[in-house]
């Protein structure tokens, strides 16, 4: 049975993509098309912020690409040599909040020691924050994307813990985003199951599904990665067959296994 992807493939320096060989384990034969294109932006601003650590009580990230942006600014030699003989250390003296191991694990390379990665989402992010930050104290540095929910800062605002927000990331359509759906639909047919891993990925890519599925389209089943995206799948109208106990490739395999054998289970 066949599952389509709707996201970027991992690193091809770093092997096979976990999702894929996750559900290859359950005989499920799965294709990643990537959805979104990212333009960063602010870059010298965000490096500025970065350098002034004794300015802020830590850092929070619920994104991968917020570290692809840290490690843009970390390629050019001065800046990356100031950040491992210094700033690094001072750094790491305070907490590091991230959502999920995608984002901890893109910490972790930057020698950033994570905390909070369990948590899933950013309402949980927000709530175990709250739970080790004291109101009114330094405020949390919060690179982000144009796109970002508001959940997480209305939480933190709400209990008086200050967070700076920076956006250093746009979020566009992939350029060759409709050409890959269209020749994936034609070469390999109508998917048993489709998986989004965002909200954006939802309004992208929707509407050529429904499209290139006609009236087959009531036999896929839709998955989501996480609430959030299960929200944004059920407010555009699509029946959500199974959402990701953890946004993992484990839990996500298992999942879509489960969906797909219902009579099994």
């Amino acid at each position: 049975m066949k599952v389509l992807l709707l996201k970027d493939p991992k690193d091809k320096d770093s092997g096979p993509d976990p999702y894929i060989k996750e559900l290859g384990s359950y005989s499920l034969e799965a294709t990643l098309i990537p959805v979104l294109s990212f333009e960063f932006t602010s870059l010298d601003s965000l490096f500025e912020k970065l350098s002034h650590p004794e300015c802020y009580g830590g850092l929070v990230f619920t994104s991968p690409r917020a570290l692809e942006a840290i490690k843009i600014c970390l390629k050019e030699k001065s800046k990356k040599e100031t950040w491992s003989k210094a700033l690094k250390q001072m750094w790491n003296i305070k907490p590091t909040y991230v959502v999920g191991k995608a984002t901890a694990s893109l910490v972790e390379e930057i020698g950033l020691i994570p905390q909070g990665e369990k948590s899933g989402n950013a309402e949980k992010l927000a709530e175990y924050i709250c739970s080790r930050e004291k109101p009114n104290s330094s405020a949390l540095l919060f690179p982000c994307g144009a796109l970002k929910r508001e959940v997480l800062p209305t939480v933190l605002r709400e209990k008086g813990i200050p967070l700076e927000s920076l956006t250093v990331y746009q979020t566009t359509q992939h350029p060759e985003l409709q050409e890959s759906l269209s020749s994936y639909f034609s070469q390999q047919g109508i998917p048993a199951s489709v998986v989004f891993f965002s909200p954006s990925g939802v309004k992208f890519c929707l509407q050529h599904i429904q499209k290139l599925s006609g009236d087959l389209i009531n036999q896929v089943k839709f998955a989501a990665i996480g609430p959030t995206t299960a929200q944004a799948m059920e407010a555009a109208g699509i029946p959500v067959s199974c959402t990701a106990g953890s946004p993992t490739p484990q839990d996500l395999a298992a999942g879509i296994h489960r969906a797909l054998h219902p009579h099994n289970c």
